[in-house]
């Protein structure tokens, strides 16, 4: 289930992890952070892929040395195209991607112009186009949620940014 939280994604000591649930007590420094502007850009999905991939690959996830590293990996790329994707559909495109990564996680963000709320569609079927990928992130993450921008609630335009965070592969 996603949670919807009241502060901005680098409230928390400026690392973008945690949550305004009870997790918040356990939230994770991110010792890494990479940013990639998205705005205006064409080929976003490939190039947040690749942006994913190079950040992955030095943050030691890749090359992997297990196949449930290979996996984590995978699934890490996957929930970065799914999430852009996402805003290229439903929010006017990307606007910017971020990771983080920690010592347990991986945070990937994506934020976007649009106002609104990305949800799993239960009432997707099976062989049918469309309708899959907030599930696909529910599904590979530890957890995900959305930020409104609090320019929004002041009356600016509308924003948010959709996270998710995914385990580390563990050591071999």
């Amino acid at each position: 289930m996603s949670t919807t939280h009241p502060y901005p994604a680098d409230e928390h000591g400026g690392n973008g992890a945690g949550s305004g649930t009870e997790r918040s007590a356990q939230i994770e420094p991110m010792t890494q952070i990479r940013r990639l502007r998205l705005v205006g850009t064409s080929g976003v999905v490939p190039r947040a892929r690749e942006f994913a991939r190079v950040a992955l690959h030095d943050w030691g996830w890749l090359p992997a040395a297990t196949p449930e590293a290979q996996a984590a990996a995978e699934d890490a790329l996957l929930v970065v195209s799914e999430l852009v994707t996402n805003a290229c559909l439903h929010a006017g495109g990307p606007d910017e991607l971020r990771l983080g990564c920690g010592p347990k996680i991986l945070r990937v963000e994506v934020s976007d112009g649009g106002g609104g709320l990305p949800a799993p569609d239960l009432a997707r079927r099976a062989g049918r186009p469309g309708g899959h990928g907030m599930f696909i992130v529910q599904r590979l993450s530890l957890d995900w949620g959305v930020v409104r921008d609090p320019a929004r609630d002041l009356g600016g335009p509308a924003g948010k940014t959709v996270w998710a965070e995914l385990a580390a592969p563990t050591a071999p």
